[in-house]
């Protein structure tokens, strides 16, 4: 067998479809965690599988989430047959108000918790969606699609992966995964649906990539309640938990234990609150009567020792429950003798503020328990023990593994052909690839536009990457304005300009030097007879950079005034 790796393709042509060919557009989700959607066209019509959100880094300064880019389908969102939901996180469900705002009758198709947070959601955004609620088993015809949904376990309980049949193959999408063999709902992943999809062929498998470089296999979720009972029984004084608002098992296992150590419990944070009673209301959470207060003042009439409050904010958002109680902007303030149990996972991008948060709670008395400490959270992904299993057993003819940074998609593609893939049916590819499955053969044909669109407070794609540079620019460099009043015949400055600057240190706050440097360039566009306003802005705008870069290292954003004299 050759040893050579999987193909990347950066082509931009995009062909024809083939008559009798299915074609598969990842949006997001590849080489990012997050922003998970894939579009599979076939005979003219479209299905899409997820609609998420990416969440924004520090690099991305005031965006509230991040969107796939819906471009290469808008003029075409009547060909659409619906929206398939894998399960309820946000990266794959966060997408969907903003896709039905373009068209709101798109019939989207989940199972019964995932379609209840999603439309929970949507209410937010005043959509009512037309939904199909589906579950292990259930076999849907959707246009020309032939869906056939399978059980996974995952961190959330509901989730599907879904086998996709059409005239070109037989396509199987596990979406979010691993294989627990003891999860607390006792629903496994159905690996004898797996095992017999194998035996009917399956022509292309997209395979959940985040644990990929993890070796053997994920542990169980139960394991965890060791670490969290010790922390119940140790802890003196409050115990405050932060976890996912979706993570529905691993509050589940919070609200036992302080149960069992006589603990009363309140919800804190919009989401957290909102998805808990629907999980509840649905049967998904078990809550005993009286254990659950109404609210925070409910719960200060009882003793420190009583107390229990989950939270939002594992991921160090600023403006979440737990990073307020960190900043002391929050009804409750952390103290000596308080326990913070972060019992989530630690998503790439956001380290940064969550250990921000741990100093300040650290900082405040309270002892802090998490992931880097005490085994209080396990994966919601297959490890590569697991994902071998999976190949092994499926056997497919052409695997795209999804769902993960590049490291992940390489280590998962390294995983399949140890197992035997041809590695020239092994495709490695990004948002935008175009890949065509015809006549059982995946080739990746060329690209479509799959950039980041930014939602920036109510606005989506107000923010652009020039308006972030400018703010990575206010933030880092600093702001300067430069107010010149000129003799529009010489081009001369009729007095020494003004400079308004920000965010410099002292000795960096005067920019009076910069003075002939804008005077040549002033004198420079009266000689050339520049009389456009916005062209003579600029070389005075070009000038002062240069002088701030030569004279103080810095790149100030730099916005110029002309006053005509």
């Amino acid at each position: 067998m050759s040893r050579r790796g999987p193909r990347r393709h950066s082509g931009t042509t995009l062909p024809a479809l083939a008559p009798h060919g299915l074609r598969v557009v990842p949006l997001g989700g590849l080489g990012e965690i997050g922003r998970n959607m894939t579009v599979f066209e076939y005979a003219g019509r479209l299905l899409i599988v997820d609609c998420g959100v990416l969440f924004p880094d520090d690099n991305q300064p005031g965006v509230d989430v991040i969107l796939p880019d819906f471009g290469w389908i808008r003029d075409r969102l009547d060909r659409v047959d619906g929206i398939v939901l894998t399960h309820g996180h946000e990266d794959h469900i966060g997408g969907v108000p903003y896709l039905l705002r373009e068209r709101a009758d798109i019939p989207v198709i989940g199972s019964r918790l995932t379609l209840a947070l999603l439309e929970a959601k949507l209410q937010e955004h005043k959509i009512t969606p037309r939904t199909i609620e589906v579950t292990e088993g259930h076999r849907r015809k959707v246009g020309p699609f032939d869906l056939e949904f399978i059980a996974v376990n995952h961190s959330i309980p509901d989730g599907l992966a879904v086998a996709i049949r059409t005239g070109a193959g037989l396509v199987l999408h596990t979406g979010d995964f691993k294989m627990d063999q003891f999860p607390l709902d006792g629903r496994v992943t159905d690996l004898r649906a797996f095992a017999r999809l194998g035996e009917e062929g399956v022509d292309l498998f997209l395979v959940d990539s985040t644990n990929a470089e993890v070796p053997g296999f994920t542990i169980s979720e139960g394991e965890l309640a060791p670490a969290i009972d010790t922390v119940f029984r140790t802890t003196t004084g409050r115990v405050i938990v932060s976890s996912f608002a979706s993570h529905v098992h691993r509050i589940q296992q919070v609200l036992d234990t302080a149960h069992r150590h006589g603990r009363k419990v309140a919800f804190v944070g919009r989401s957290m609150v909102r998805n808990m009673g629907i999980a509840r209301e649905l049967g998904y959470l078990d809550i005993p009567d009286g254990l659950v207060v109404k609210d925070l003042k409910a719960l200060e009439r009882l003793r420190p020792e009583q107390m229990t409050i989950i939270a939002t904010g594992s991921q160090g958002e600023p403006m979440a429950a737990l990073a307020r109680m960190a900043n002391r902007d929050h009804p409750v303030s952390v103290t000596a003798g308080d326990t913070v149990l972060m019992a989530s996972s630690l998503i790439p991008g956001n380290e940064n503020a969550i250990y921000r948060v741990i100093n300040e709670l650290t900082r405040w008395g309270a002892n802090v328990v998490h992931k880097g400490n005490a085994k209080v959270h396990v994966s919601g992904h297959a490890s590569a023990g697991e994902l071998a299993y999976c190949f092994n057993i499926i056997r497919p003819s052409n695997v795209l593994p999804v769902h993960g940074e590049w490291r992940h998609l390489r280590a998962n593609a390294d995983i399949a052909i140890r197992t035997g893939v041809d590695p020239e049916r092994v495709l490695i590819a990004q948002d935008g690839s175009v890949i065509d499955l015809i006549d059982g053969r995946a080739r990746i044909v060329g690209t479509v536009p799959a950039g980041m669109v930014y939602v920036d407070a109510m606005t989506v794609g107000g923010a652009t990457e020039e308006t972030l540079h400018v703010r990575r620019t206010l933030a880092e460099e600093g702001v300067v304005t430069i107010v010149c009043i000129v003799d529009p015949d010489s081009g001369d400055l009729t007095e020494a300009p003004d400079y308004l600057a920000h965010g410099f240190p002292p000795e960096v706050m005067d920019f009076s030097g910069a003075t002939p440097a804008i005077q040549r360039a002033l004198s420079k566009a009266a000689r050339d007879g520049i009389e456009d306003l916005g062209q003579v802005e600029d070389l005075v705008r070009r000038a002062a950079s240069d002088w701030a870069h030569r004279t103080h290292r810095r790149s100030p954003l730099v916005i110029p005034v002309i006053v005509d004299a």
